[in-house]
């Protein structure tokens, strides 16, 4: 077992699952690293443990994946082929004259150095959601549709008692239905886009039966609970004092502009308001892998352009949990055979791949659909908190613009300091391109995440005296592979 080939799999969400069982099935020795305290990542996310609930928050449709998954996964960290290091921060993966090196923070303060070195690298690092902000977003009340997911799912805990649930996109339909499931009042579903519109794109949709089927059971369950649904609205102004206590939304017109007249003021405590989500390519743009837009490029083995590193899920591009199944699957399997030294077979992975394209279409379907309005920034008063980190305005923004020349995000980010916050641009950055009329893209950052100095000291002192053991003859495979905190060899 222990001449197995070792592959590092960053995630642990369906894509990173996926990778997992399917590579050591076919036989790798497997590290899945993962930030949270259990596997599943946010579409199985569930419940603390120390929560003592009696059944998972999985929506009943995808709980017996889920199942299986866990499962699998069991089976193999008991037979020693699967190691899974919960609570690992993975900030930096770094290519080594023989390997990689994955370095991790462990525990909830995020103190404690880990190093993973492995043949192989798998990024399932998934995605974030994309924040467009408008006047009054930063209230308390306000929150992400997949924070008002996260919070009743992984704690039990509803966001407040009355919700709006508004932005764009496939997710608010989830959210909305599991809030009102769970005992909140949803006083509104907002959507931006006006769904209707995926009849006039019949063969991807009839292509995916099991999506329709899921789609139909969210408006049942909007039905039932008689959620009000305004399609091709947009919030306009949360309004409150100290915290939320009402929104105003508005109609949109074809060219997604607010209709004078249409705006209306609705109550509630709590908005959980989402618009998309992006690909996390931080450790990806580390290791030198080929960015295009804002995801990793990937060929039909879902392996990046530098060789020893695969890449699945939501990393690639936004698409749901059944696409990421299914490129976990395809990755781990090329992984194996590419490690091993064999030739791969296209043809063992045929219905994942044939799972793969039609998911693809579809998606490539759904976002034709489900974009935010294309004149959000009108919104944006001079006033505006844009980036939270720095507390930099929408007329911040526009003075670098049009009275500095500035002409990119960067740019921008050197006037004004927006984006230079804790997140680093994350929540940020596609505000801050829209703003200044810039395409989206993926910003280059040297970590996935803050990091000690101290530690950062000492991963370059462990990587210098790494070159001079393989200098002298060794081949960095020795006792002192890992941080002295906790190792792990890669053989």
């Amino acid at each position: 077992m222990t001449e197995r080939p070792h592959l590092a799999v960053i995630g642990a969400g369906p894509a990173g699952l996926a990778a997992t069982l399917a590579a050591a099935r076919h036989g790798l020795r497997v590290t899945l690293i993962d930030a949270a305290p259990e596997a599943g990542g946010q579409f199985y996310r569930q419940p603390a443990a120390g929560l003592g609930a009696r059944r998972p928050r999985t929506p009943r449709h995808s709980r017996r994946g889920w199942e299986r998954l866990r499962a699998g996964l069991d089976r193999y960290v008991s037979a020693g082929h699967v190691t899974h290091l919960r609570d690992h921060h993975v900030w930096f993966a770094r290519r080594r004259r023989a390997g990689f090196t994955v370095h991790a923070l462990l525990g909830p303060e995020q103190e404690r150095p880990v190093e993973v070195r492995a043949d192989g690298v798998l990024l399932a690092t998934g995605g974030y959601e994309k924040v467009l902000p408008f006047p009054g977003w930063t209230l308390p009340g306000v929150v992400t549709a997949g924070g008002a997911q996260a919070m009743l799912k992984g704690g039990l805990v509803l966001p407040g008692r009355t919700v709006v649930v508004a932005g764009t996109g496939p997710l608010l339909l989830p959210v909305a239905t599991g809030l009102a499931a769970a005992g909140a009042r949803v006083a509104a579903l907002v959507e931006s886009a006006d769904p209707r519109a995926l009849v006039r794109r019949p063969a991807p949709l009839a292509a995916q039966p099991a999506k329709l089927a899921e789609a139909a059971r969210y408006a049942a369950g909007l039905l039932r609970h008689r959620v009000r649904t305004l399609v091709r609205h947009t919030v306009v102004e949360a309004h409150g004092d100290d915290r939320l206590t009402a929104v105003t939304v508005a109609a949109l017109d074809t060219d997604g502009r607010v209709r004078p007249g249409t705006r209306r003021r609705i109550d509630c405590d709590t908005l959980a308001v989402g618009h998309g989500m992006l690909p996390h390519t931080d450790l990806a743009q580390g290791l030198g892998c080929r960015v295009d837009g804002v995801a990793v490029h990937v060929d039909d083995e879902q392996r990046t352009d530098v060789p020893g590193v695969w890449a699945a899920g939501e990393a690639t591009g936004i698409g749901g949990a059944a696409l990421a199944l299914a490129e976990g699957h395809i990755a781990g399997r090329s992984a194996a055979a590419r490690l091993s030294g064999a030739v791969p077979e296209p043809h063992g992975w045929a219905a994942a791949a044939g799972s793969r394209a039609g998911l693809r279409r579809f998606t490539a379907a759904l976002d034709g659909i489900y974009a935010p309005p294309a004149h959000w920034a009108d919104l944006v008063t001079d006033g505006t908190v844009v980036c939270r980190c720095e507390e930099v305005t929408g007329g911040a923004v526009r003075q670098a613009v049009t009275d500095l020349g500035a002409g990119d995000v960067r740019t921008v980010k050197l006037l004004t300091r927006a984006g230079m916050g804790w997140c680093q641009g994350r929540m940020c950055g596609t505000a801050v391109a829209g703003l200044a009329g810039c395409p989206e893209t993926a910003a280059r950052r040297p970590f996935a995440r803050p990091v000690p100095l101290g530690v950062l000291a000492r991963a370059g002192e462990d990587e210098n005296e790494d070159e001079e053991r393989q200098a002298d003859g060794h081949d960095g495979r020795d006792g002192r592979d890992a941080h002295p905190d906790e190792q792990h060899d890669a053989r």
